[in-house]
């Protein structure tokens, strides 16, 4: 940032320094030659300075910071010093169209173009041409208007300088041949309203890019290019709302996307995450706020229950539906603290079940009944202990048994036993052949269960562990339930 600043002011400053020599050359020779179009050259490179002068004073102050008073910074004093500099060229114009009509009509005054005025106006070409460059290329790096504005100021100078030397030239052509030479002299006048409508032109660019900047006009195109990116990352259903603005050439935007509503506060702040960067990638360096808005667009009816099951803050698992001529039957296993009663726990249940019916009302298929299975939520933290070596090498024994047993099985490990509240924790891994589709390794992993489970009443919550019997086996305190 330091050198940010540090580089602006230094092109803004030679700028500066550039317009007064040019201007104070300018009008020494234009005076000397009585040449309209080196005079209005002069009063050109005079609103120059000027704006050298503003443009200095805008980058000085439009790289402050953000303050109390100023939430987005100090950067439109760029913009409004770009509209000052379009009204000072409008002025200057009008004089330099007053006074060459009032030499083509009303008075003749000789014109005397000395290889001085050539030399001047070669060099101010050779200036302008080097200060626009420094100034456009400092401007496209830190998006600066401020400089972008003097830069269009100086390479118009350039374009103004070649039309006055090409007047100039007539004039002396004029002399050259001897005779009357009033028709070449107007050549001069004549010059210098192309220089005034040169001017104008970029008068008005500049005028209406500022603004338009003033007025928080976004970059053409961006708001729709910015909605498109975005709207191409998994999760975000739409943009609803874009906003950009351009304050002293940075970029201001803020974004509406429409997420699913049954995300969890940290699925949606990950969108957000990766929503900012595609914005970043487009529009490098933005500054970016982006509002998730949670909708039902594109939601199944699972989604839909978990939804309305988290927002009454309960926990359901293990929900299935299934359709029949009367319409749909729900199923789902709804979690409650253990040591709540038994008439508060049901009537949390009934009351997501009547919530449930009252909000799917909308679904094609009518809900005829909707069954909430009621447990205990797993305490944070339970003491176990081991069993004894006798105990844990006959379950394991029996475990590899009834594994071998069952089709596409290919072995157990990792088994670990413990005593949790009276009952017997178990967890295995459980190779299967590869190649099964995850709906038959689910049916294998639900028959291993139960088989135990028949043998031994005694057990309490078993987890299996499936992995393909080709891959490395893993450690065992990675684990997936089935």
């Amino acid at each position: 940032m330091k050198n940010q600043i540090r580089e602006k002011k230094i092109v803004a400053a030679t700028s500066v320094l550039a317009a007064i020599f040019l201007t104070g050359v300018k009008l020494i020779v234009g005076l000397f030659t009585g040449s309209l179009g080196i005079l209005a050259e002069a009063a050109h490179s005079g609103l120059d300075l000027i704006a050298a002068l503003i443009t200095l004073f805008a980058v000085r102050v439009s790289d402050r910071p953000a303050d109390e008073s100023h939430l987005y910074g100090h950067g439109k004093v760029e913009n409004l010093s770009a509209l000052a500099e379009t009204l000072l060229l409008f002025l200057t114009c009008l004089w330099i169209i007053y006074e060459a009509i009032h030499r083509l009509f009303f008075a003749a005054i000789d014109v005397y173009p000395s290889w001085w005025a050539f030399l001047i106006m070669g060099l101010s070409i050779l200036i302008d041409f080097s200060r626009s460059r420094a100034l456009a290329r400092v401007a496209r790096k830190y998006r600066s208007q401020a400089l972008e504005a003097d830069a269009l100021h100086f390479s118009t100078d350039i374009w103004s300088s070649a039309v006055v030397i090409g007047g100039l030239a007539l004039v002396k052509y004029g002399e050259y041949r001897g005779g009357d030479k009033s028709a070449f002299e107007r050549a001069d006048a004549i010059a210098a309203l192309v220089v005034a409508a040169i001017v104008i032109y970029v008068s008005i660019k500049l005028g209406r890019r500022s603004v338009d900047a003033l007025l928080d006009g976004a970059p053409k195109g961006l708001a729709e290019r910015l909605a498109r990116s975005v709207e191409n990352i998994p999760g975000i259903n739409r943009v609803s709302r874009v906003r950009v603005r351009d304050v002293g050439g940075k970029v201001f935007v803020e974004l509406s996307v429409d997420v699913p509503r049954h995300l969890s506060f940290e699925e949606s702040h990950q969108l957000t995450q990766e929503a900012q960067q595609m914005v970043n990638a487009v529009a490098p360096d933005a500054d970016v706020v982006i509002h998730t808005i949670p909708t039902s667009d594109r939601e199944g009816i699972l989604e839909e229950i978990q939804t309305i099951a988290a927002r009454e803050h309960l926990s359901v698992h293990n929900i299935n539906t299934h359709k029949t001529e009367l319409g749909m039957w729900i199923d789902l296993d709804l979690e409650v603290d253990p040591n709540l009663s038994f008439e508060r726990a049901h009537e949390q249940a009934t009351d997501l079940e009547t919530k449930l019916r009252d909000e799917l009302i909308r679904t094609p298929n009518p809900i005829v009944k909707i069954n909430a299975h009621i447990e205990p939520r797993a305490n944070e933290s339970i003491v176990g202990t081991p069993l004894s070596p006798v105990e844990s090498a006959f379950y394991a024994e029996r475990v590899e048994a009834i594994g071998q047993g069952l089709i596409g099985i290919g072995g157990c490990h990792d088994i670990e036993l413990h005593r949790l509240d009276g009952k017997v924790y178990l967890s295995f891994h459980l190779l299967i052949t590869s190649g099964i589709p995850i709906a038959e390794v689910h049916n294998i992993a639900e028959q291993m269960e139960n088989r135990l489970r028949r043998e031994f009443p005694e057990l309490g919550r078993v987890v299996i562990h499936t992995e393909p019997a080709n891959e490395l086996r893993v450690t065992s305190d990675e684990f997936y339930l089935f």
